[in-house]
């Protein structure tokens, strides 16, 4: 009880803020939070990065496995996304099967990399309707301070991007000889932005989140659009719609240049 009301006169804080066209921590309303970028975190693994976007820490870590490929498409590879919302990231997060935030969290992820064509994944076709690469990428939320959308997609696209397949001969994966770079070409990114009032701010922190009327997550490559992801129980006008894509693509930009490539 006492925290929720807490959470009131935080949230009413944020708005009157909002309405003076100031932030909490004296961001500009279309600045990031501060980005770390380590590719490689984990030496053992086939690709993995750890991004820092301000408090926020999202491990991605991809591993390969050898399967069948999906009946409509027998000449493709299959890309995998799950995520776990460590306990001790937040005091909401809980021990147990994936809940609908994670599974959200999952599914945006996956559809900004899928739908970017940024894996070609006819080319982690082994035999065309027998045997496929199976990319399986994993999300650990290791801190939450807000904005898990973009925080994980950076981490994925610079794991993914640094990932090697192992050799695979006479039906056994040698994972100690992976030399071979996945096939990929873009670098999806996703940008998020929380409106508040008729605020409109980029890279929600966990308290702007909190006190957020509408949200929305635009994936996008260097060119196009690849997918987008609404939340809260707010609307956007069309011109915040617009207002908010167009930035996506600048941020975007900023962005893909923190993916580093090993």
């Amino acid at each position: 009880m006492a925290e929720s009301i807490a959470w009131e006169i935080k949230s009413d804080y944020i708005h009157s803020l909002a309405q003076k066209g100031i932030r909490q921590d004296n961001r500009a309303m279309d600045e990031y939070r501060p980005i770390e970028v380590i590719p490689n975190y984990i030496p053992r693994a086939l690709g993995s990065a750890l991004v820092r976007l301000g408090a926020t820490q999202v491990l991605a870590g991809v591993s390969m496995l050898v399967g069948q490929p999906y009946p409509d498409s027998p000449n493709a590879g299959v890309l995998m996304t799950g995520c776990e919302l460590v306990p001790l990231a937040s005091p909401t997060f809980e021990p147990g099967p994936p809940d609908e935030n994670s599974i959200e969290l999952a599914r945006v992820v996956d559809r900004g990399i899928r739908e970017s064509k940024a894996i070609d994944f006819e080319k982690l076709c082994i035999t065309e309707g027998e045997e496929v690469w199976m990319v399986m990428l994993d999300l650990h939320v290791l801190d939450y301070d807000g904005n898990l959308f973009d925080a994980a997609e950076l981490a994925s696209t610079t794991a993914l991007w640094n990932t090697r397949i192992p050799k695979y001969e006479d039906g056994q994966i040698i994972r100690e000889e992976a030399k071979e770079k996945l096939p990929i070409s873009e670098k999806p990114i996703e940008c998020t932005f929380a409106k508040i009032g008729n605020t409109i701010m980029v890279d929600p922190a966990l308290e702007e989140e909190k006190a957020l009327d509408a949200r929305v997550t635009f994936a996008t490559t260097d060119k196009i659009l690849c997918a987008g992801q609404k939340g809260g129980s707010g609307s956007f006008t069309r011109e915040e719609i617009d207002y908010a894509l167009d930035m996506a693509f600048k941020k975007g930009k900023e962005l893909r240049k923190l993916v580093k490539v090993i």
